[in-house]
């Protein structure tokens, strides 16, 4: 009779009850805590790199802007850099094109045999003359006079928080920007002149 008392008297006590939900519960809302801040601390650096990308774009468009290209990249990874750990990896990359209508455009070629790639010796305009065949036709660099160019920064850096890998997610986070401008009319824009060559 005392043993089954005690029985019952367990089942009703609820003591301890808060403490096991919480611990079923604890784990899940960490996960989309740290989740959340992961987000908008991502989405506040792909704002920041969009803005200091705008800004060092248009540095770059100014006649001094060969001069000082190494300061102005510099300026673009220290912002990123205030807010990322120290191991971001920070990528910047210039391309200089003809015309704005030349951006994210292949090397023209005479497609012979119709299968959509440039070989078999069919004919192409080389347009950055690098004597090869090419997916993106710019320049490297930011080109001179009047020419359109594309200023790309790409960022990886590992997550803040330690949660990815119990969502599937990858440890590492990539962030990319663009801006497109024109260089000013500080002079005549150089007449191109692309040879011909052949693709292998």
């Amino acid at each position: 009779m005392i043993r089954f008392s005690r029985i019952r008297k367990l089942r009703q006590d609820n003591a301890g009850a808060t403490l096991t939900e919480f611990a079923i519960v604890a784990p899940v809302l960490m996960v989309v805590v740290m989740g959340v801040f992961d987000v908008g601390h991502t989405q506040y650096s792909n704002a920041l790199l969009n803005g200091a990308l705008q800004k060092a774009g248009r540095d770059l468009t100014l006649q001094s802007a060969s001069v000082n290209e190494d300061t102005i990249d510099a300026a673009v990874k220290k912002q990123i850099q205030n807010v990322l750990p120290g191991t971001a990896d920070v990528k910047l990359t210039k391309l200089s094109h003809f015309e704005f209508e030349d951006i994210g455009e292949e090397e023209e070629y005479d497609d012979v045999n119709n299968d959509g790639t440039c070989n078999n010796n069919e004919v192409y305009v080389d347009y950055n003359g690098n004597g090869q065949w090419d997916a993106i036709r710019g320049f490297d660099g930011i080109g001179g006079a009047r020419d359109a160019v594309l200023y790309t920064a790409i960022v990886k850096y590992d997550r803040l928080f330690p949660m990815a890998g119990l969502i599937g997610l990858s440890e590492q986070v990539e962030i990319q920007a663009s801006t497109v401008l024109r260089n000013q009319p500080f002079d005549e824009q150089q007449i191109l002149d692309a040879p011909e060559g052949n693709c292998s």
